[in-house]
């Protein structure tokens, strides 16, 4: 079932087939990230589903397997002072059309939701539970996420991002109220930060 979508324009004759997901909209820190991968129609990968469905061990797994055997992968991180300027949905929706422009081999894009305007394209509600390249565009995009969050943990361990992800947890409020917005990781825009901080916009 979750080749329905690819196996449908394969049948029109297109071998490149872009899926593209987004993750991070909803931390109070850190980037958005945006995958597009092409999967080779010849290898199927078993177990593709939604990343947030798939235990941390899964996700890692599968990342090995999409980078391995894809045909392309695109990406793209928006930044925090970004999001705060143009806010998240159009953060979102930068990171996937760079991650898809960053593509080579591309002949039609499946999308995860939302809509961004390319005639040769799809969206899909909850695509990353229906469609293998969104699926593997979820995970590349989460595993990346996360990865750049654990790293930054080493940075400033008072946070907690190597668990919370930069999720508004009891213990990153906490870390907020206790030490403070971190300049270029924090998002100034989102309610919980500014209402904690007073921020004023730099922008």
């Amino acid at each position: 079932m979750m080749y329905q979508y690819e196996k449908k324009y394969y049948r029109k004759g297109i071998e490149y087939i872009a899926g593209v997901d987004e993750v991070g909209r909803g931390p109070l820190a850190g980037p958005v990230v945006a995958a597009a991968v092409v999967l080779n129609k010849h290898f199927i990968i078993k177990g593709l589903d939604d990343s947030k469905k798939l235990s941390e061990k899964q996700r890692k797994r599968l990342f090995k397997k999409i980078t391995t055997h894809a045909l392309e992968i695109g990406y793209s991180f928006i930044w925090p002072k970004e999001i705060d300027r143009i806010n998240i949905l159009e953060s979102s929706k930068k990171a996937m059309r760079n991650s898809i422009e960053s593509l080579t081999k591309c002949e039609f894009i499946l999308i995860d939701a939302v809509k961004l305007g390319y005639d040769n394209s799809e969206s899909i509600i909850k695509g990353d539970a229906k469609s293998a390249s969104i699926a593997a565009a979820s995970i590349i995009a989460k595993v990346l996420r996360d990865n750049y969050m654990v790293e930054l943990a080493k940075k400033y361990p008072n946070y907690d991002f190597e668990h919370n992800k930069g999720y508004g947890t009891k213990k990153h409020l906490q870390a907020l109220e206790d030490f403070g917005s971190i300049q270029g990781i924090h998002r100034k825009s989102f309610s919980p930060v500014a209402n904690l901080n007073q921020i004023k916009f730099d922008f």
